[in-house]
């Protein structure tokens, strides 16, 4: 299966960030852990299909799926990508065998409930918190064609990435089940869509400043056809994903470790919750502990809806 690569990551080997739902990485972890017994479970219910918004607009089902610390963290430090040999590894060096049962037991569930086609992540993932737009030749092609919707082709998965600012050079685009898609805006560099289009990489505008994710999400449903989208991404967007009402449910795999710093990325980061707002409520669907402590518990957001 090819493997979704920014050209300046410089990766060979290590972390594959595979652009479905029941990841390849999540299998093959799953074939090198014991087997898990579940010391304990806890199911209500499972949740029910997501319908049409108040507002109309038809999304897809939005699933964010991590794995964490004990403490909700997603990662090392800011400063270290988990795509990269070195973090990875000490990222996974203290989980217990338990772990890749559960991450397989996570993709399976969330394949067969929903059969998700499309796959979030941020444009964070592949590069670092400060690096700018790709530095591209200007371009001959007219504004308004770059600034509409480029489709060239259809896919019967997408590996879709947040890149409003233009910053990933991509050196691969797919393989014959899963097709990569970029998620922008109006204000994105026209040289970069200029190479988006060259290299026949599909994208989405959503947003006159920055990628509107509502918007982004009401598109991702109407031109792909996507009824379920799973988010593999960081902090910053699954926490704008919270902050706009677009979380339907969250599969969490805690591992029992502690990584503790301020700033380090966690869960969900992003704007703090604003004076007198309250959190989002979830409500456990299904919990399982496995042998040596790691937790996975599904969760569906509950809906809070305006009195009249």
């Amino acid at each position: 299966m090819g493997v979704l690569w920014p050209q300046d990551s410089g990766l060979q080997t290590g972390r594959q960030r595979l652009p479905t739902a029941g990841r390849q990485s999540d299998r093959q972890n799953a074939r090198l852990a014991l087997p898990s017994v579940r010391a304990w479970r806890y199911r209500p219910a499972m949740p029910a299909d997501h319908p049409a918004g108040q507002d109309g607009i038809t999304r897809p089902r939005v699933i964010v799926s991590v794995t964490a610390t004990a403490d909700g963290r997603v990662a090392l430090s800011r400063m270290e990508r988990l795509l990269d040999d070195g973090p990875n590894l000490r990222w996974k060096a203290t989980w217990p065998p338990d772990v890749g049962d559960l991450l397989m037991r996570r993709a399976t569930a969330i394949e067969q409930r929903h059969h998700p086609t499309v796959v979030l992540e941020g444009s964070g993932t592949f590069v670092a918190d400060d690096a700018g737009s790709l530095h591209l030749p200007d371009t001959s092609v007219p504004a308004d064609v770059l600034r509409t919707d480029f489709l060239p082709y259809r896919s019967a998965r997408w590996f879709a990435v947040v890149d409003g600012r233009g910053r990933v050079a991509w050196a691969h685009k797919g393989d014959g089940e899963t097709s990569l898609l970029v998620i922008a805006s109006r204000s994105t560099p026209l040289p970069y869509l200029a190479r988006l289009r060259q290299e026949r990489i599909p994208y989405l505008l959503a947003g006159a400043h920055r990628v509107e994710l509502t918007s982004a999400l009401a598109k991702i449903r109407t031109e792909l056809g996507a009824e379920c989208l799973v988010s593999e991404a960081g902090g910053g967007l699954n926490g704008a994903l919270l902050r706009a009402g677009l979380v339907d449910e969250l599969h969490i795999i805690t591992v029992p470790a502690l990584i503790g710093g301020l700033g380090t990325p966690s869960i969900m980061d992003g704007p703090p919750l604003e004076p007198g707002s309250l959190p989002e409520q979830l409500r456990a669907i299904d919990v399982q502990v496995g042998a040596h402590g790691t937790i996975w518990a599904h969760y569906e957001v509950v809906a809070r809806y305006s009195t009249p």
